[in-house]
């Protein structure tokens, strides 16, 4: 009787969770390849209700709200509130203020021209001194750097990757996924006009849109930050806002199905980078997860970017699993019955 009412428990909340997606919305692209699949994505999400520049930060409160209530702010470490610490005007020292950073610079599209120009999927509220510091430099790995933000959360500096030796901005780990999935959304939401936007992004060409060496970074990227419990929130919250949902966030695996290893081959809504092999829900809270299985008997392992294990036990189909004493960052869970194995990741704010 405890297990049905479990196996219940997760239905529920499975169908709760995957309700954010409309039924079908993906279908049009369904059998679609390269070219083909990222133009049936293009007609999906380039219609959205376009934002005021001033309604940005109000939808910040919606968008981009850490467990805490305070500002997720990607580019820094800093704890914003909302309102209180909205652009001042002046952003020396560090955590000072939070402003509107175009991620993908507006400079590349032209200036302030709509819909690109407030566009929530490549705005996010950062720290003003890191933003102005990261100005229009193209992301990237940086091989010595010439600027670290506070305790060398994100930096400038000569890139170290092939293909490119300009300068460039290098995000923290734990969100390098984050924006990969945004530049992959942009030149695919704006299909129609990428080929005449200015950038050391970019080709110009509808199809592939990104250059070579920009393609190569953002796969990387995307493989090595999978999509976390933040971002799918905000994938939510913006499509509640805009009407449109980045694809990306949606099913990751279509970047290697456009641009990468499963070029030639028909993308369909079963398939992914990597294969789920064991089932179990995930829900954060301020200061602890929940863990939902249909397993009776699961052993759990908390680690960190570089592998390190900060908690681990085991759990029986519902449990929770304090993280009120982690340090904040991103972290990855991986759950594990027999030789059946998942993770997840997700960030901390404390």
């Amino acid at each position: 009787m405890r297990r049905l009412y479990f196996l219940l428990q997760i239905s529920l909340l499975t169908v709760a969770l995957s309700a954010q997606i409309p039924s079908g919305y993906y279908n049009t692209a369904v059998g679609k390849t390269e070219a083909a699949l990222k133009t049936a994505l293009y007609n999906k999400v380039s219609a959205h209700t376009e934002r005021t520049y001033t309604q940005l930060w109000t939808d910040f409160q919606t968008t981009d709200k850490r467990a805490d209530g305070k500002v997720w702010d990607m580019y820094s470490n800093c704890t914003f509130t909302f309102g209180t610490d909205q652009d001042k005007g002046a952003h020396t020292p560090e955590c000072t203020a939070y402003n509107r950073e175009h991620s993908f610079p507006k400079s590349w599209f032209g200036g302030e021209v709509l819909p690109m120009y407030t566009d929530l999927f490549h705005i996010y509220p950062t720290d003003g001194l890191v933003n102005e510091r990261r100005d229009n430099l193209p992301f990237g790995e940086v091989g010595s750097a010439s600027y670290s933000s506070n305790s060398g959360f994100s930096k400038t500096g000569s890139s170290s990757i092939s293909g490119y030796s300009g300068t460039v901005f290098e995000p923290a780990n734990e969100y390098k996924g984050d924006f990969a999935r945004t530049y992959f959304y942009m030149v695919t939401a704006y299909e129609d006009k990428v080929a005449s936007w200015t950038s050391e992004h970019l080709a110009p060409y509808p199809y592939p849109a990104l250059n070579t060496w920009s393609v190569a970074l953002f796969l990387k990227w995307n493989t090595q930050d999978p999509v976390s419990t933040k971002e799918i929130n905000r994938n939510n919250a913006v499509y509640g806002i805009q009407g449109n949902r980045n694809p990306f966030i949606d099913h990751p695996e279509l970047a290697e199905f456009i641009w990468g290893n499963k070029k030639g081959t028909a993308w369909s809504l079963t398939t992914g980078i990597n294969e789920t092999r064991l089932d179990f829900t995930f829900i954060q809270s301020a200061n602890q997860i929940q863990i939902i299985t249909n397993e009776p008997n699961c052993s759990y392992r908390i680690y960190s970017l570089n592998g390190v294990t900060v908690k681990s036990g085991k759990i029986d189909y519902n449990s929770f699993i304090e993280t009120s004493g982690m340090h904040h960052g991103m972290y990855f869970i991986e759950l594990q019955s027999g030789n059946r194995k998942s993770h997840k990741k997700f960030v901390t704010s404390n």
